[in-house]
């Protein structure tokens, strides 16, 4: 019986007669970069009525401004000349129901090496996206950002609703 990897490469594989070969530019056609969470729950592409090669999309668990966002939005604008950033978190994510100790011992117990790195859990979902906004808006490299707005979308109701940042650091114009 196949795995999921083997069914999903086995749709790989069939991509191409369903690309008809059509050119994209890496560069996004509305210069927008979504910074949200790896949760499956979010299709981006549908709440936002998007098509391949609209926005570039950054994923990771909770959907945080890291450093290597960080690194991957700069890219972004200065490479590839996005200059609008969406951050999505939302309800229900992973990190709110655990803390950084307790995730650091279930993967010490399970791995026998605790991580080197903190997992970002948080407690207040309106705060971390207003944390994340403001991490992009006050970072020197983001030099081309024009806007920086952050959204919790609701895995029961699919609405999306707007979290005003406290920063109102200097963009672009």
């Amino acid at each position: 019986m196949p795995d999921a990897i083997d069914y999903m490469i086995a749709r790989a594989r069939a991509h191409p007669t369903r690309y008809g070969g059509r050119y994209l530019d890496a560069r996004p056609a509305t210069g927008v970069v979504i910074v949200t969470c790896m949760d499956a729950r979010l299709d981006v592409f549908a709440i936002f009525g998007l098509h391949e090669g609209d926005a570039h999309v950054i994923r990771n668990a909770g959907g945080l401004v890291t450093e290597d966002v960080l690194r991957s939005l700069t890219v972004s604008q200065h490479a590839l000349g996005t200059t609008e950033v969406i951050v999505v978190q939302h309800t229900g994510c992973g990190l709110l129901s655990i803390t950084e100790e307790d995730f650091a011992e279930k993967v010490l117990a399970t791995s026998g090496t605790r991580p080197p790195w903190p997992v970002g859990a948080f407690t207040d979902l309106d705060a971390n996206v207003r944390d994340s906004v403001d991490a992009i808006r006050n970072n020197p490299l983001l030099t081309s950002t024009t806007a920086a707005r952050g959204f919790v979308f609701d895995v029961d109701s699919g609405e999306v609703r707007e979290v005003r940042a406290s920063s109102e650091r200097r963009l672009a114009s």
